[in-house]
């Protein structure tokens, strides 16, 4: 018995008596128990029993539904699309993909989950994924003119992300060279691009991102920088996980579809509007040191154009972090 056959029968936050969880799963009490065991173990999931009532999730959980995402998506997003994979648990949604990716997949594939047991973003830091708590979703698109066509792409996802966020009413998203989603100066979300293929000529672009929706204290101590969740930005007024996928998608699909022509000259404007450093002194660190000056927004390339003494540099992506000076 999957674990993921259970959530949906607790799903409301009603109590459902273990016999009714039985019959409805086609075993017996005795295995309920010890799935509910293994969902509060395993997945962190928060269980409440109640003799003579049987078993809840105190306020429910908001499972992710490939059909509802669908529903919810756009017509030309949704003609984009050809597979939809929304899976129980995963190492990681980039790496999944990077797999299919050595089937012969090919553009137009997501693949999503509740849960990552290694998550991980840019130069190797672990991802903080707690089960059905926030979003994690990898896209394949397949791109002809290699790696320099897409010079500026995770510039570009970051002002997708920030336009799905605020089909919600959520404003004042910032985003930080060259990857993090920002709200209030505590980071929101992340970008990673990882490339398979030839850099000079046809190659797979998997695009993955991470949006925190609704994280858990447990699973926030694990992060060791300032956070916020789309929960406390919202309150009650909480979207549902289905409906923030469908919005992310409605946006990622069509700037994949036509970066290469586009470029990120379209998407520039948008994100200099965005910029969280715009005018700050900044220190760029990276694998050979660190740089210091005042931080003048990015150029056509989606290079970061740093202010020295010495003038006006484009600093290129790769192994180097952004962090204010102040």
């Amino acid at each position: 018995m999957s674990r993921f056959a259970l959530l949906p029968l607790l799903a409301d936050g009603d109590f459902h008596s273990g016999q009714e969880l039985a019959d409805a799963m086609g075993v017996s009490r005795t295995a309920v128990w010890k799935q509910v065991n293994r969902l509060a173990e395993e997945a962190g999931i928060e269980i409440e029993s109640a003799k003579g009532r049987g078993y809840r999730i105190p306020g429910g959980i908001d499972l992710l539904d490939a059909d509802r995402v669908m529903d919810a998506m756009q017509v030309r997003p949704r003609s984009l699309l050809t597979r939809l994979d929304i899976l129980d648990t995963v190492d990681s949604t980039n790496s999944e993909v990077l797999r299919w990716v050595e089937q012969g997949a090919s553009s137009g594939l997501v693949c999503s989950a509740e849960q990552q047991t290694a998550g991980r973003g840019r130069r190797g830091r672990q991802w903080v994924s707690p089960y059905a708590g926030n979003l994690y979703l990898s896209l394949l698109w397949e791109f002809s003119q290699g790696a320099a066509a897409l010079e500026g792409l995770s510039l570009a996802v970051g002002v997708a992300v920030a336009r799905a966020l605020r089909a919600f009413g959520i404003s004042g998203v910032q985003l930080k060279w060259p990857n993090d989603v920002l709200y209030g100066g505590a980071k929101l979300g992340g970008i990673l691009l990882e490339m398979s293929g030839d850099a000079a000529g046809s190659c797979r672009v998997v695009v993955g991102v991470g949006l925190n929706v609704s994280m858990p204290g447990s699973a926030a101590v694990a992060i060791d920088q300032a956070w916020t969740d789309v929960k406390t930005i919202c309150g009650r007024q909480l979207p549902a996980r289905n409906n923030l996928l469908a919005a992310l998608l409605n946006e990622l699909l069509p700037l994949m579809a036509d970066f290469e022509q586009q470029g990120f000259a379209r998407w520039r404007d948008e994100w200099l509007e965005l910029d969280a450093f715009a005018g700050t002194p900044v220190v760029l660190h990276s694998g050979s040191g660190q740089s210091a000056g005042v931080a003048r927004g990015v150029d056509e390339r989606g290079a970061l154009r740093l202010e020295t003494a010495s003038g006006v540099q484009s600093i290129y992506g790769g192994e180097i972090s952004l962090r204010s000076a102040q």
